[in-house]
Order: C-alpha cells, then structure tokens, then sequence
C-alpha cells in the first residue's frame, strides 16, 4: 500500500516537507468532546468537509452546536463576517453511524484513553472506509503501534496527538508507530499546517514529545515540596520569578487537575519500566485520593473560594539592627558578581583567607547542599547561609536563600534582610542539593537530552513542542544552553553525590556535550 497519490504537493523548500499541501477534502472525527470538537473546528477552517461521530446518543449534534457557537462568537467580535461563519457552518455535519464515514479520506479518533475501545473502533472503520484513507488516533498516553495491531493495514495509521484547547494550542505531535508508512506523516504533518498548527515528528514512545518532556518539572518540584525545603507557594514563586516559569509547579498541576496529571505520571513512570526520572509522588496520590483535585473541586494546592486562587502571604523581611560583615566563600559561583552584589546591598566585605568569629559566611553551590560545603570546606555551620547564583542575579525577580540545620536565627535574618535590601523579593528555604531552580531545570534539561538520545524526535522539534505545548521561558535544551551544559553536569553529579539517587544520572547526550562545550542542540553530522 502506499500513500503517494495526487493528495499531496510537497513544498521541498520548507521545514522537513512539513508546509505541503494536503486535500483531505472528507475528514472523520470520532468523539464530540472537547478535544474532538477542538479537531473538527480547526479541520472545517482548514477547508475540509467534517463528519462528526459520538457514541453517545445526540453528543454528535451538541457537539456540532457547539463549534457553530464559537464561530458565531467570532461573528460578534468582529472577527468573522457572516459569509464566512455560514461557510465553516456548512462543512460540519453530525453523523451517527461509523458507515456515515464512508467516504472520508481521513479519520480522526478522539476517544476514551482504552486500548481495546481504540483497537474496536478501528477494526469497524478499516471494514467501512477505503484502504487508501489515512486513520489517526488522538491518544495522549497509549501506544499507536499497539492500537494499529486492531489493523489488517497497519501501515495507514499514526498518532495525531493534539492539546486542549485545541484551537489555541497550536502544536500537534504526529506518531509514527513501527509499521506507520513515512508518507502517512508527511501527509498529516502537512494537513496540520493548513489547520495553523505546528506538526512536531515523534516516535512511538511513552508520553510522545510533550508529556515525556514535561515529566522533570511537577515530579522534581513535589520531590522538593516532600523534603520539606519548602511549601508549595514560596516553590511557585522561585520558579516563576527566579527561572522565568509563566505558571508554577503547584499552578499547574492545579490547573489541570490531579485526576489527568497523576494517572500521566503514573502510565509514563510504569511504561519506561519505573525509570528513576520520571518517579511520581506520594503527596499527589494521597491528595488525588482525597479529592483534592485542583481548581474544578475548590481546592488542591491551593483553596478556591468563589474560584478565586487564595494565596499564603510572603514571610516578612526581618528588621536587623547591625548588620554583620560578610565572608563569601572562595569556591562560591559567580563569585565576583556576589561580592559586587554584597557590596552594593551595603555590607561590610571581608577579604581574609577564612572569615572572622562574627562574620555572615556566604555560600553558592551547584548542585550541592549548604550542610556538604559546610562541612568540605570546614567552615561554621552556625553562621553559614547559602545562596542560589546558578541564574544572573540581574536577570531574576528573586534571590533564593537556604539554610542548614545548624544555622542560627540571626544568621538567616542578617542574610534574608541583606538580599532583601533594595526591594527584590527573597525567599529562604532549608537546606536543598541544588536549591529549588538548579534541581528542576537540570532535572528537564536531562530528561530532554535523554529523548534526543533516545531519538524520540529531533532536537529542533523538542525546543518546538515544549515551547508551544508547556509554555516554558524556553525550549529544554536553549535551557540548558542558558545556564551551560557543564553547569547541568556539575547540578546532576552533585545532586547524585547528595542523594544517591539514579533519577539524577546525566543522559550520554549532556555528559557528552558538556565535556566537549558543545551546544545541547549540536547533532552528530
């Protein structure tokens, strides 16, 4: 069988032939939920005649209904003329049988996350349809190479694995599963640029590109919330304001809910058979058993009275009467930006070999905890606070201060109302390898170089679909760039020696990269 029919005209100047132009002129979508709704919209605007299929009696013309109603809200923007509207209204047709899609071209499922229910739905539309049509699955979490074994042809189908919402959320991953022809993504790929969206190209692998990217920030973040370093707001506000997050950890899994995100976690974590990185937590099992889901129950990480997100208030800058001098460390990171920055807060520097008997003593490890530097370099524990420099203090909206056991209480005040000194926004913790923001982008940026490994994707369409598909400051490994690849090592090897944990291994694509300060982008010719 093959694909190569007078459906497509590539465009060779573009992106991996990703603008071709595809005609799927009849186009199927099983399931009138949100996310099938979201695909047969962005079809009909695309130019094709949608058919849309719902098991559940009168779901397929609610749905339609719906979509009508969002271009009819257009209308009264202003941004869709009448013409127009009727236009895209014409395309979409409820149907209510899989026999109705007959003639289509395309099929899209968009179905309960069930590997049987798929392959079912499947083994009855390859009896129905013709075998030259493509056949697509939305799944977010299944295998496509699995569902195609329902297949006498499994050759026509790959996974079209779009984002809710999906007219806003303009990435699309297409799957090729191991008998997926080359051409059927190709095909798809293209159709998804004449829908406005960005085909990114993935394996057929546990999570795809998004959800397997996206595994290091709410795991690492819930492994520091159950150390105790810190409570789920003051984790939120470093990540933000230090690392540039638009939402933090704790937001988000809010936002979507612990009923979706902790199951993700949970398949992932038992499909990569119980890799150390993609390890979930308890507290969201727990809370998840509680009910305490997030937003849509009133209460998750955070209350929602009225719907309203109720935030804790940051602790107060302490008042200090004298302000001790300060003793920066020698091995600290950026340490001549530290001393310019002690300075200019208006504190009194020392510049001796070892600090004196009253001395604030200053560290700023990668990856390493407050307790360990205390202790290798022999210094008092009792006066001893560390300080987060992994990030350019001028391009942060927080300073990031932890303590350790044995630090004294006016030790930390000193240090917490020296930071504080000139109205940036500081945070105090306890003690943490890697503080919070070391020990969550080191632990994406691995992870990502590990797809690259992998060859889950491409390093291009990684930075592509984490950008548009997660909303992160950058794509993972521009990231790792940022901050260096050899800052990342030193984070990971230090955050192993501190925990003996495998989860923070470095992927051979870091390691190397690193070793070599290469960019994270860099592939082999």
């Amino acid at each position: 069988m093959t694909h190569s029919d007078t459906r497509v005209r590539a465009d060779h100047s573009s992106r991996d032939n990703y603008q071709m132009t595809v005609n799927y002129s009849n186009v199927g979508v099983i399931g009138a939920g949100a996310m099938g709704r979201g695909i047969a919209q962005i079809a009909a605007q695309a130019g094709s005649q949608v058919l849309l299929l719902d098991s559940f009696e009168g779901a397929a013309v609610r749905g339609r209904d719906a979509i009508l109603a969002q271009w009819q809200k257009q209308h009264e923007k202003g941004k869709l003329d009448a013409a127009s509207r009727d236009t895209l209204a014409a395309r979409v047709q409820a149907v209510d049988s899989v026999q109705a899609l007959a003639a289509c071209d395309l099929v899209v499922e968009a179905v309960v996350e069930d590997l049987e229910v798929k392959r079912q739905l499947f083994r009855e539309l390859e009896a129905v349809v013709s075998p030259a049509a493509t056949l697509a699955t939305n799944t977010s979490s299944l295998s496509v190479t699995a569902i195609a074994t329902a297949l006498k042809l499994p050759g026509r189908m790959a996974g079209f694995h779009f984002f809710n919402p999906v007219p806003l959320m303009k990435v699309v991953e297409v799957v090729a599963g191991f008998k997926t022809e080359p051409e059927v993504c190709r095909q798809l790929a293209g159709y998804a640029a004449q829908m406005g969206h960005s085909a990114v190209q993935a394996r057929d692998t546990p999570g795809f590109i998004v959800n397997h990217a996206g595994r290091g920030y709410g795991t690492e973040a819930l492994r520091i919330a159950g150390e105790g370093v810190a409570d789920f707001a003051t984790i939120d506000r470093i990540l933000r304001d230090q690392a540039g997050f638009r939402l933090g950890p704790f937001e988000l899994l809010d936002l979507t809910a612990l009923d979706v995100s902790h199951p993700v976690m949970e398949s992932i974590y038992r499909q990569y058979y119980e890799e150390p990185r993609f390890r979930p937590s308890v507290i969201t099992a727990q809370r998840l058993a509680a009910g305490a889901l997030g937003r849509k129950s009133g209460e998750g990480f955070y209350r929602y009275p009225d719907g309203e997100m109720q935030k804790p208030p940051e602790p107060p800058v302490p008042v200090v009467g004298a302000m001790p001098p300060v003793w920066v460390s020698p091995r600290a990171a950026r340490r001549p930006e530290l001393l310019r920055l002690v300075h200019a807060l208006g504190a009194q520097l020392e510049s001796g070999a070892t600090p004196s008997d009253a001395a604030l003593i200053l560290v700023a490890p990668l990856g390493f905890d407050v307790t360990t530097v205390a202790a290798v370099e022999r210094l008092d524990a009792t006066r001893t606070v560390g300080i987060d420099l992994m990030v350019d203090d001028a391009a942060t909206k927080r300073r990031v201060l932890a303590t350790n056991p044995a630090t004294r209480r006016d030790m930390r005040d000193a240090a917490h109302a020296l930071f504080a000194s000139d109205g940036k926004a500081v945070s105090v913790i306890r003690d943490s390898g890697g503080f919070v923001t070391q020990r969550v982008v080191a632990t994406i940026v691995n992870i990502a170089a590990d797809m690259c490994q992998q060859g889950v994707c491409s390093p291009a369409d990684l930075e592509l679909a984490v950008r548009l598909g997660l909303g992160y400051p950058q794509g993972p490994l521009a990231m790792g760039d940022l901050y260096g690849p050899t800052n990342m090592l030193e984070v990971l090897f230090n955050l192993q020696t501190v925990y003996g944990d495998p989860r923070y291994r470095p992927s051979p694509w870091l390691r190397r990269r690193g070793a070599l300060g290469l960019s994270l982008t860099h592939q082999e010719e």
